[in-house]
């Protein structure tokens, strides 16, 4: 069966009124890309998406995860992965044990050795007991990466991911971040401002409008 993420009639609303409405299917390996000035409901549609929508917006439509529905699911309990644009390592934990804090539980020896091949496999080798500030920005970004990639998610969701990263770094992480995605074949969701993002995700572009519709909740 192939994986695929169905966000099926969804209206968000902050407070009585409607901000976004959204009804689409992402198959594994296929990026969907949200774009939209602040107030749009981006970052909102990540919360719904994990399943932390703030107090004061409701929602109404599903959430399927290759065909499970999850809309009523804890956070926890989605394995929907999230990429942020800052790494978020743990400074006082080092490279190997940043990526075994998300990965699920399991024979410790076989973990070590999954977590040494994936770093060499993204250009990372050795640096499994170096710490976090000891990393450039672009290593940062492939270590939180594999630390998503390792948790074993059945989708990912990336929150403007490179927009901290300069331009020769942003492009090399994309393309390793969707080569990723393809290779997992992971139906993922990302939030952007750079259109640049969006062409190299080469998947669906959605813009969202800031203007409030008329139409109440």
């Amino acid at each position: 069966m192939q994986s695929s993420l169905n966000i099926k009639q969804l209206t968000i609303c902050r407070e009585s009124t409607p901000l976004l409405s959204l009804n689409e299917c992402i198959t594994g390996g296929e990026v969907l890309s949200i774009m939209g000035p602040s107030g749009s409901g981006k970052s909102t549609l990540l919360n719904w998406l994990t399943g932390m929508l703030p107090h004061g917006f409701s929602a109404q439509g599903s959430l399927f995860l290759n065909e499970q529905n999850i809309t009523q699911l804890a956070s926890h309990q989605r394995h929907v992965g999230l990429l942020y644009q800052d790494p978020l390592l743990f400074p006082h934990l080092n490279v190997a044990d940043n990526i075994a804090f998300a990965m699920p539980k399991g024979n410790k020896k076989q973990r070590i050795e999954k977590i040494n091949d994936s770093l060499k496999q993204l250009g990372l080798e050795g640096m499994a007991a170096r710490h976090p500030q000891s990393l450039s920005g672009g290593q940062q970004a492939r270590v939180a990466l594999l630390r998503v990639l390792l948790s074993e998610p059945k989708a990912i969701l990336l929150d403007e991911p490179f927009s901290k990263l300069d331009a020769t770094l942003r492009e090399d992480t994309r393309e390793l971040v969707f080569a990723q995605i393809r290779q997992h074949q992971l139906p993922a969701v990302m939030v952007t401002h750079d259109i640049s993002d969006a062409h190299a995700a080469a998947g669906k572009i959605i813009t969202l409008s800031a203007d409030e519709q008329e139409t109440r909740c």
